[in-house]
């Protein structure tokens, strides 16, 4: 692949000063469900090129998915460099010594086929049924992620990854009662447990049953991982240097200044052992790193790319993400929430949010929120009492100066690396 990647720098080198070749190539294996049935199986295999060429100050870039057009690609990416504006922040990795980053690939994909993800499928389904709730979707995907850079600098990286994910939704009746529940999983590894993703939404469906309405107000609330994660996207942008420069950040000239709890250090680390955001170095080359972001409460930092690093007169922190398809754009890897001690669920009183719907509407300058929570209970003497229906508002950077973790287990959702989290102050309406 380095010797494609040679070939299609020298002809981007032809008509511009720098020159930077971005290759992904991806095979997939997927399979769906519909009810109790497996829908839908295949297997993909994908090559992409991105360019990016510079001149006179000016970035030109161009993408093809289908790698026999790469001269049409240097060419299209040549032409819309002289329709760029100069900017002096444009640029380039330079070559470095990259981190050894620890369970990111699982060579058993190599084996797997659409039956043997059909069968861990059946497996979700069979549990489901088992626990007498009803599929309604559910689906298991592998996938591994080639990434070849080259550049001008001297910066030759290649990195392969793989990432395993199943989910699947039920619904659960009783006495004209239905409830609905989700759960799902995702690892670089092939360990994902079947039994106990369909076994966990049972369960939670289950527990739904019955609900009653809630009274509105301000209460404590405990955020399990899916509802924390979907709540902590918001607040995690704030740490963009690009949202930073642009003024869309709260947290712009505030380091140095109490952000948190004091209980609370965050940062971001690309080079966490299995990590799902985990690689030696990020999409513009540069060796990813682990970035303290938040210290006892306390700011710390941002995360950048190259062109954000330059424009701060500061280093990237490896945090300029892409696909083939894209430039760099600043992004979280593994946006991983350390506490220094945990509170017990089983002395918790308030509402546990299972997970919530709508955390997307979130305004990401203000971080003002309002989202309806699936599954949850009313919580008091360790008892749980399914809600019937409620709507949480609020603002996460008022709710994370409250935050404390529980002691149940970290889990990786998406991006995020935390334990379930309670928060204080909530408003609930039900």
């Amino acid at each position: 692949m380095f010797d494609f990647a040679e070939k299609a720098l020298k002809l981007a080198l032809r008509n511009s000063e720098m020159a930077e070749v971005y290759i992904e190539r991806e095979q997939t294996v997927e399979v769906q469900v519909q009810r109790d049935i497996i829908d839908f199986g295949k297997i993909e295999s994908m090559t992409g090129v991105g360019i990016r060429v510079l001149k006179g100050g000016r970035m030109g870039f161009a993408y093809t998915s289908d790698p026999s057009n790469l001269q049409r690609a240097v060419k299209m990416a040549t032409e819309n460099l002289r329709l760029a504006d100069p900017d002096e922040n444009f640029g380039f990795s330079e070559p470095a010594s990259y981190p050894t980053v620890k369970d990111i690939f699982d060579a058993s994909f190599l084996e797997l086929d659409v039956g043997e993800a059909a069968s861990i499928a059946e497996v979700m389904v069979d549990k489901t049924l088992d626990e007498g709730c009803r599929p309604t979707s559910g689906g298991f995907s592998a996938s591994m992620v080639e990434t070849f850079i080259l550049n001008s600098e001297g910066v030759e990286a290649s990195s392969r990854s793989t990432g395993f994910s199943a989910y699947i939704s039920v619904n659960a009746e009783k006495n004209r009662s239905r409830t609905t529940a989700y759960e799902s999983d995702s690892s670089c590894s092939m360990d994902i447990d079947p039994e106990w993703i369909a076994g966990r939404a049972c369960r939670i469906a289950r527990d739904s049953l019955g609900g009653e309405n809630v009274e509105s107000g301000r209460v404590s609330a405990v955020l399990d991982y899916h509802a924390a994660a979907g709540l902590l996207g918001t607040f995690a942008a704030a740490f963009s240097a690009d949202n930073v420069q642009r003024g869309r950040s709260i947290l712009a000239d505030r380091i140095g200044t109490e952000i948190t709890s004091p209980d609370l250090s965050i940062y971001d680390d690309g080079t966490l052992g299995g990590g799902l955001g985990s690689s030696p170095f990020d999409g513009e080359g540069t060796p990813s790193q682990r970035t303290l972001l938040v210290a006892d409460g306390v700011l710390e930092g941002y995360i950048h790319s190259i062109y954000t690093a330059s424009k701060g007169s500061c280093e990237s922190t490896g945090n300029g993400l892409r696909s083939y398809s894209d430039i760099p754009l600043v992004s979280t890897t593994n946006f991983v929430l350390e506490f220094g001690d945990e509170v017990s669920v089983d002395d918790f009183s308030g509402i546990y949010v299972t997970d919530v719907l709508g955390a997307h509407t979130a305004n990401p300058i203000s971080g003002d929120f309002s989202v309806e929570a699936n599954n949850a209970f009313l919580v008091e003497g360790g008892e749980f009492t399914p809600v019937k229906k409620a709507m949480l508002s609020g603002n996460i950077f008022d709710l994370m100066k409250t935050v404390s973790s529980t002691d149940l287990e970290r889990r990786q959702i998406g991006d995020f690396v935390t334990a379930p989290l309670i928060v204080e102050g909530i408003h609930v309406t039900g």
